[in-house]
């Protein structure tokens, strides 16, 4: 093992240790199945931004096949793992998240959803069995891609918008701009040595698209932020979804749900694998509220804009930044 001083660990976003409150009884966890999803959805979307999905029918084999095969992947050496990188912004990323200065402790696959512009750089990298993971990666995103489209359309059902495919239309679509991310944190023993401080494996920001799915492996970190800026744990929990709204659904329901800022620690002793589904639109979709959530009188909280031009923005920013704040209106009501 390579034992990072002082000054390396430095480089890295380092902040005060504290006891984050934690949610295991308060974040929402709906059955899909429930005939009350639809209700619970948006009530916990506009509460807090997200919540945990049971009875999903997403096969936790798939789910532990792909999550072998990434480890497989973020396990090889690092010479090999290059060869899929750098990310611009698809493709192996390590340590650098963005453009713009943003570092956490970190390694990632982004991968985009749709067939013909898929990256084939990231399978190739497995040498000896890369259609495993090819095909881990396709069985586990198709099947959790009609479980999102099946989340969006109760959204739209518990908003009473009509008609309900308005939402899963967009990430349907085969120009749905639409992804994939394998984040690997490592450990990092050399915090044991830092009495005091938590590592940042991925820092604090929310998701610009539509939805995102979250499945993790049982290991902590995932942090939240609630409305009164309060930084709270979610528990992991390998068998299960966390939904999380993104930036284009605020807009959508004219801020009603509310894209929820989150972040991810690093752990000492254990490693933490998330795979997340990132539902987009086109890139030539206009983002604006949708009429029939506006209620009569009421004007729009932000200015129309493309998924294009939203999403050029997002990547010119840094993480932790407002990305919303230069589309909203400045009509006062």
């Amino acid at each position: 093992m390579v034992v990072l001083s002082q000054p390396a660990l430095d480089q890295f976003s380092l902040i005060k240790t504290y006891k984050p409150t934690n949610l295991s009884t308060e974040i929402p966890v709906i059955d899909l199945a429930d005939p009350d999803a639809k209700t619970l959805m948006v009530k916990a979307c506009e509460e807090i931004g997200l919540f945990k999905l049971v009875n999903h029918g997403v096969s936790l084999e798939s789910m532990m096949n792909l999550e072998t095969q990434a480890l497989n992947f973020f396990n090889l050496p690092q010479s090999d793992k290059d060869k899929a990188g750098p990310a611009d912004p698809f493709g192996y990323g390590d340590k650098r998240i963005g453009p713009n200065g943003d570092i956490g402790w970190v390694e990632y696959l982004l991968l985009n959803t749709n067939p013909q512009v898929t990256s084939q750089k990231s399978l190739a990298v497995f040498r000896g069995s890369p259609q495993k993971f090819r095909s881990a990666v396709e069985d586990y995103v198709l099947a959790v891609k009609r479980m999102a489209f099946q989340v969006v359309e109760l959204m739209a059902d518990g908003l009473g918008i009509e008609p309900r495919n308005v939402l899963s239309k967009l990430l349907r679509d085969e120009k749905s701009d639409s992804c994939f991310r394998l984040n690997y944190y490592p450990p990092c023993p050399e915090l044991q040595a830092l009495s005091g401080r938590n590592l940042v494996g991925f820092g604090e920001h929310t998701d610009p698209q539509i939805i995102s799915v979250l499945r993790s492996n049982n290991t902590t970190g995932l942090q939240i932020c609630t409305r009164d800026g309060t930084w709270v744990s979610v528990p992991p929990d390998q068998t299960s979804f966390f939904i999380n709204v993104g930036d284009a659904l605020q807009v959508m329901t004219n801020g009603r749900f509310r894209s929820v800022k989150h972040r991810v620690m690093a752990d000492k002793m254990k490693s933490r694998i998330s795979m997340i589904y990132f539902g987009g639109p086109p890139l030539s979709e206009k983002i604006a509220p949708l009429p029939s959530l506006l209620a009569e009188g009421e004007g729009s909280l932000y200015k129309e804009f493309t998924w294009c031009e939203y999403k050029i923005s997002a990547y010119k920013s840094r993480l932790a930044d407002y990305r919303l704040g230069l589309f909203e209106s400045n009509t006062s009501s």
